[in-house]
Order: C-alpha cells, then structure tokens, then sequence
C-alpha cells in the first residue's frame, strides 16, 4: 500500500471536513464533502455559510455514538442538561437559564438550535431528541440563524443528522462491536450492524440495528446526617414558606432514608432501535425515498454527583429514578425534476413517549409551601409540638408526542448564473402532558386522602380525577403548535467572482395552550384574557378593571390571543450575503441572517405577584414570553492553501438578541409555578475556526477553536438584582472552547495497517443560569447537609433582590452565579485493519477527569452534571 493511499485514509477517517483525494501527481491533498445545508448538494467549501461536517467514518473513528460526543469536538455548541433524553443544544453563546426537567413538557422555552433528522425537526424544549448515531453518513452543524430555509427554533443554528441511504449499487453489510470497562463504574457494550441489498435495479433495501448498554458509575451511598448527607433544615423550610414556624433554629426534622434504594452504579443506560429504507428509482427523473426509524432509550438513576459528598460519583436519592423515551419516525422523500427544475417533496410523522420518574425531594428547600406540605404547625398543640417530617417526594410524568411535517420546494439549475430554491412548509405538533407531583408528606392529618381532580376538563388527557391519595399537585396539559411557511432563498453570480445571495421566509405559528392544574383552569384562564370578557376574567379571579389598566400602561400584552385563547404570530425574516471567489481554492463571504423564536403561553399568566413593592409593583406575569429575535452578521473565509494540504475555515460574528427569554421560577416574589419571560436584550461577538492540515502522508492534524464575548445589554426593571446585570456573561458559555486532534497511520507486514489517534479538548469557564441566587442556594446546601458544595461562586451584585429574607448569619445575601469550571479530556486508541476488518483499543478520557458539564439547581442544592471516567475498551468491525 503507497503512502499515497494511507494518506486518503488518514483524513477520510478525521477531518471535521473529511476525505482526501488523489491527483494524477499522486499528490495527497484534502477534498471536500458535500452537504446539504443550503437545501441543495453542494461542496462544503463553496457554500458562503459557516458550516461543520463530519462525516459517517470520521464519527466511527472518533468513537461517536450520541450527538453529545460530537459535541466534544465542536468548540461553538454546547449541549445542557441533566443526562441522556433531558438535553438542551445552544450554538454560539445564544444560552439562557433551562426550565426545571419536571415542567419542561409543560412550561418551557421553545428551542433556539433546530435539531434535524434527515428531513425532518426533531426538536423539543427540554428534551431534545437523543439520536443515536449508527450508520449516519454525516452530522452537519449550521451555526448562526437558518431561519429563512429551516424556521422556527433556528434562531442561533441549526444540528443535522443524515442517515445512510439505500445504495443501489449492490449488496454490503457490516457489523460493529464494542466493550469498555469505567474505572469505578458497571462494563458497557454495543453492537451495530447494516444490510444493504438491491432485489431489483431500481429498487435498494436498508437495514440497521443496534443496541448499545452504557453501564452506570454514580453510586446512591447511605444517606448518614451530619456526615454531608441529607440533614434538612426547618430554618430553610421557614424562609422560604414566609416565617411560618414558631421557632425554626429548634423545630427537629426527621431526615429522608434511603436504605432500600443504597446501589453501586446505578446510572445505565440502553439505546436499542432499529431503522428501514427503501429507495425506488420510479424511472431517470423520479426517485422516492421511504425510511422509518424506531429507537427506545431507557434509562436508571442520575448522571450528576452531589459536592456535598466527598468524591465526584456519589448520590443520595430517595426515589428511584427512571426515563424512558421511545419514539417511531417515518420519513418520505419524492424527488425528481420537471425539464430543468427540481422539485423535492418531503414529509414526516414522528411520535414519541415519554415516561419518567423523578426524585423530587429537593423541592422542600425551594417551594413556596415546603412548610405547608412537611411540617405540623398547623396541627401542633404547642409551638413546642412543632416538627418537620419526612420530606421524601416525587415527580411522575408520561408525555406524548406526535409531529407531522410536509415541504414542497424547487431547486432551479445550478448551472444558471441565477439559482433560486423556493418552497412551503407545514408543521403540525401535539405535546399531551400528564405530570403528578407527590410533595406533601401523609403522615400530616390532612393529607392522608388527597384526591385531588382538575380545575377544568377542556384539553385534559386524564378523567380529571380523582388521582392518587399521595398526590398533591397535577399538570394536564396538550399543548399544540401549527406552523405554516413559505421561503425562498435567490442567488445571482455578479461576476465570475462575486454571488448575492437574498432569502426571505414568511411564517404563521398558532400556539394553542389548553389543559388545567389542580389549581388552575389553563383553558379557560388563556381564553379569558383572549376575550377580555369581564364574567370570565372575574371566574379565573382576576379583577376586570385592574387586567385592563395593565393592558393599556403596556404591562400586559394580550394582543396576539384570539377569542378561543389561541395565540397567533406571524413575521418575515430576511438573509442577504455576498461571497467572493477569489480563486480555486479562496471563498470570502460576508452575511446578514435574523433568526427568531416563537412565544410561549403561560399557565398562570396574567397572575398579580405576591411582592408589590418596589420593581414588583404591579407586576404580572406575562400572559405570555414574545418573540425572541437574534441578528447576525458574520465575516467568514474558506481556503485551502500550501498546494492542499493546509485548510483553514473561519467566521468572524456579531449578533443581537432583542427581548431574550428565559425561564422563571420565583416562588419569593411572583408564584410558585415556574414560568417563562423576556430578560431584556444582549450582544455576542465571537470568532470560529477549524484547520485541518496533512502535515505529512502519514499525519493528519485538526484543530477547531471558538472565541466568545458575550453580556446583556438590557435587563427589564423586575429583573434588576435578580437577573444578571448590564454587562454580565450570557450562561454556560465559555470565552474559550478548542480542541486538538491527530491521526497517524504506518505500514506493517503481510498487507496489514496501524494507527494512532490522539485528542484533546477544552472547555473553558461557564456561568450557571441567568438568576444571581448561587449565594442563596449554597446557604441552603450548608443548612440541609452541614457541609457546603466547594463549588466557586461569581460575584455579581452587593445585593440578591430575590429573596426577602437573610442568611444563616443574619447578613444580606449576595448576588452571584456557580462557576461551571473549565477542564480538558484526552483520548487516545491505537488499531489494526486488515482489507474489511479492523481492531482497536482505546482509552476515553486518558487522564480521568471529571468534568463539570452543567450544575443543576433544579432541586435548590447544587448537582453536577459530569462526564464518564476513564473508560477503556476495545472495537471491533467487519463489512462484508
């Protein structure tokens, strides 16, 4: 085998933008793939957008097999949450703080990074679809706005995964195995396998399947009080439930036990799933496309640590928890061309369950009624009788899903000296939603029989109950989105040189919120403010006189809800962009992109807070979060330099967020139902970059790397001490993100072939959440455990405006977000291929650093989200 040859293989199997070529000079250079970001097929290096891909071998050699490996290498995403199923993507800084996982079905952000599977948007706030990537030809990342070809939710990107398709060019198959074994943790395993055969010539099969068991690492260990376990604290349950007990420092509480639940390793987790394609070449012109994929993700236990406890894989839970996911998604594409005009119609059905448990017995250190629901005050003799008891809790939640989407689009000849794309697109969603919060301990008289049934029965999922005797607090809700769109994207070639570009994209979103709580008729609430109707708006307690003062000071906005409570938006965005061909091998392109994110619909919007002093006087709870919008402008060049080996890719951005959302819960000030609001407006600058470069026939070498600055510009007048101020960082974006990656191959004997990988990456410093309350949970942390987290805190105001009480020393709580620390992960792996096999070790995470990913203070202690240790395995993979 020429080094030639190796050389192919090295880049094929790394570069973020993959495969090297052959010239007749035998001259190894790095060539480009093709994606399809634009709607059309083109060469990554010729489309005037900045745009990651990597393609299906180079995913197999870097040991891929989620979206949330991928990300490792790629400096400008971020990907946010409490583990697998439970994800939120961000691009390029565009982060704000994530709703509470146990309401996020119900009450949560649209996404701002549209997630693709194929064809179809697989997006979902909170819980991202978690694709498992087996047998997929490229992962594509759009970073910017994609609004005018991918819509809503493309606000700061857009994430695509291409499967592999049928290929009529014969019969292939392969199959994949893989074993590891975590230092600390449970063995894990994966098989993979794909078979592609042609019954005819025009028609092409494809099947693949895997299952792949990802052992767990975090232990539940014994809760022991006073040793950092689970205390609790009657002076945190008095403060938070407005000074309620007699005497808080005295009142004993009986700590949570967990002594049937005490397990090593107790985060598995299982993907297995399955996926069919069909292509049928209908004759030259006409092709169609049919695919349908089924996966099921379970999982056990949690993949964050508790820092109150010593070493970084250690848990109390008090509940076992579970999540699983389960979704079919199928997919057909039409294609073919009318004399000189493409025309592609695409569609997709996707239906998803999801059913989760959570323990939720942090939330007697932040709810508003933790007294109400764990304490006998009301019921004590004496103030002396007074104690808090067993604060155990949980969260149950059965979500399902359904989505159907439809595009037609026309693609011109791209050999014109104009190309125009045009098209429609239809987007209809269903969320139905049933979540049953157990929070008050029945050993209280009375919560003995709860039986708790629903305020109103208009889009409810359930009989409305009764529900269980444990249960105190229900959400019902279907939540429907009906989107309808019509873009188109002109490109004119000036000169031989320089090409506009002009897209624009026209859209109508209905968002119909309906359902009820055991406390709220949603239904009717969201109609009463639709008709303003004075019977109505006086049977959901509100007063009619003061809801119209709040309209017309411009408080409340109501405008965009019709008569039946529907709220409708509509707008146009626009892109423009001009590139210039400076030669064969030189792109400079300059943009101007606007992405946008649609309302959301409050439960209890409309609502009086309960704090009217100072910034909160007056204030209501938005009936709903308006549009968010993000401009982009971007300087970017793609060049291959040094006779091809050299690749250089970079895009220089500035954008603005006009009326940034984000998610509240404020039980203090407002209500003790989590909703969502605009914080105010914020600015990010920043500048991507990946190179790849063949530094010899034998070694390759990439490096990808993001800078970032980012700050709020403006924050609204109720959020000011609460929110970070003008100035401040946006959340969970580091300043600094890169990594380094290498791929050497050499020759053995007898027609054999070796080779070494070797990565880095690195993740700078982050800021947790868009609220300045670390001093005020990390009191609670010292309170309910006796021992604080360790975990730093930035300071960033004299004062915290959410809360009105003091802390444990009587002295005024600070403002100030956790620090998600930075850290660096190596991997290496060494193998062997032989013609179609190959074998290799590996080591992920060489050095055993634990990460943190994401602190989560969804249970008002802080948890740290972490990365699986040193893990070391051994891959094995044939194709027939």
């Amino acid at each position: 085998m020429n080094k030639t040859k190796i050389s192919c293989a090295i880049v094929t199997a790394l570069a973020l933008n993959p495969a090297i070529a052959q010239e007749k000079t035998a001259k190894a250079q790095i060539e480009t793939i093709q994606i399809t970001a634009t709607k059309r097929t083109e060469s990554i290096q010729d489309v005037p957008v900045s745009v990651s891909a990597l393609n299906g071998e180079a995913l197999e050699v870097l040991g891929i097999e989620s979206f949330s490996d991928y990300v490792e290498f790629l400096p400008n995403v971020i990907f946010q949450g409490t583990g697998p199923g439970q994800n939120e993507i961000y691009i390029r800084g565009a982060a704000t703080s994530q709703t509470n996982i146990a309401v996020s079905s119900v009450q949560a952000l649209q996404p701002s990074v549209a997630f693709y599977l194929d064809e179809q948007p697989v997006s979902m706030q909170g819980r991202n679809l978690d694709v498992y990537a087996a047998d997929m030809e490229r992962v594509e990342v759009l970073p910017g706005p994609q609004g005018t070809l991918f819509g809503a939710s493309s606000q700061s990107g857009t994430v695509r995964m291409i499967s592999k398709k049928p290929d009529h060019s014969g019969f292939a198959a392969g199959l994949d195995v893989n074993i590891g074994s975590t230092k600390g943790g449970e063995m894990s395993n994966s098989v993979e396998a794909f078979m592609n055969f042609t019954p005819t010539d025009e028609l092409a099969l494809r099947v693949v399947a895997y299952n792949d068991k990802q052992g767990g690492w975090i232990d539940n260990i014994l809760n022991k009080p006073g040793e950092g376990g689970y205390t609790g604290s009657a002076v945190v349950i008095d403060r938070i439930s407005g000074g309620v007990l007699s005497d808080p420092q005295n009142t004993p509480v009986v700590p949570p036990k967990n002594d049937s639940l005490v397990e090593d390793d107790t985060n598995d987790a299982i993907y297995a799933g399955v996926r069919f394609g069909m292509s049928y070449l209908i004759n030259e012109d006409w092709s169609l496309l049919v695919q349908h994929t089924a996966q099921s993700l379970e999982t056990e236990g949690v993949f964050a640590y508790d820092p109150n406890l010593e070493g970084e894989s250690s848990v109390n839970r008090f509940i076992p928890e579970d999540n699983d996911d389960e979704f079919g998604l199928t997919t057909w594409t039409l294609e073919g061309r009318l004399d000189k005009l493409e025309v592609v119609y695409t569609g997709g059905y996707l239906d998803r369950e999801i059913s989760s448990t959570i323990d939720y017995t942090g939330y007697t250190n932040g709810g508003l009624f933790a007294a109400y629901y764990v304490c006998n005050h009301y019921e004590a003799a004496t103030p002396a009788d007074e104690r808090c008891v067993d604060p155990t809790k949980y969260y149950k939640e059965q979500t399902d899903t359904s989505r159907v989407t439809h595009e037609l689009r026309f693609n011109t000849d791209a050999d014109n000296a104009w190309r125009v794309t045009a098209g429609i697109f239809y987007d209809d969603q269903e969320l139905a939603t049933v979540g049953k919060f157990q929070i008050a301990n029945t050993e209280l008289g009375f919560f003995t029989d709860l039986g708790r049934t629903l305020k109103g029965t208009e889009g409810i999922n359930t009989n409305g109950g009764p529900f269980e005797s444990e249960v105190s607090f229900v959400n019902d809700v279907t939540h429907t989105i009906e989107q309808i769109a019509v873009f188109g994207q002109a490109e004119y070639d000036i000169t031989d040189k320089l090409t506009a570009t002009l897209g624009a994209r026209w859209y109508q979103i209905d968002d119909t919120f309906k359902g009820s709580t055991t406390t709220v008729d949603v239904s009717r609430r969201i109609r009463a403010f639709g008709t303003l109707d004075a019977a109505e708006l006086t049977a959901v307690g509100e007063d009619p006189a003061s809801i119209q003062e709040a309209i017309s000071s411009g408080q409340l906005d109501v405008s965009l809800l019709d008569t039946d409570g529907t709220l409708t938006v509509d707008d146009t965005i626009f892109k423009a962009s001009l590139d210039y061909k400076m030669n064969d091998d030189i792109l400079i392109f300059t943009t101007y992109s606007e992405g946008f994110r649609p309302p959301v619909t409050n439960r209890v919007g409309g609502g009086l807070a309960t704090n009217q002093n100072g910034a909160f006087d007056g204030f209501r709870i938005p009936v709903y979060s308006t549009t968010d919008s993000l401009d982009n402008f971007e300087l970017g060049i793609k060049g291959d330099f040094l006779d091809g080996v050299l690749r250089v890719n970079a895009t220089a951005y500035y954008s603005e967020i006009t009326d940034l959302q984000t998610s509240r819960f404020d039980p203090t000030n407002i209500s003790f139902l989590v909703f969502t609001d605009n914080v105010g407006d914020a600015e990010i600058k920043g500048l991507d970059a990946d190179i790849t470069w063949l530094a010899s026939d034998n070694l390759v070498i990439n490096a990808a790397f993001s800078l970032l600055d980012t700050e709020l510009t403006r924050v609204n007048a109720e959020l000011a001490g609460i929110a970070p101020g003008v100035g401040a960082q946006l959340p969970y974006s580091a300043e600094f993100s890169g990594n380094i990656r290498a791929r050497y191959y050499f020759e053995l004997n007898d027609g054999y072939e070796g080779y070494v990988n070797a990565s880095v990456s690195y993740t700078g410093d982050r800021l947790a959440g868009m609220t300045m309350d670390a001093f005020v949970t990390e009191d609670a942390t010292r309170l309910v455990y006796g021992v604080s987290s360790g975990l730093p805190i930035q300071t960033e105001a004299a004062v915290f405006d959410g809360v009105t009480y003091a802390d444990s020393n009587g002295a005024t709580f600070q403002g100030g977000r956790y620090i998600q620390e930075s850290y660096a992960i190596a991997n290496v792996s060494v193998g062997i291929t032989k013609d179609d096999w190959k074998a290799e070790l590996y080591i992920d995470n060489l050095t055993d650093e634990s990460a943190v990913l994401y602190i989560d203070t969804q249970q008002f202690t802080p948890k740290v989200v972490t990365n699986r240790p040193r893990t070391l395995g051994m891959r094995l993979s044939y194709d027939f």
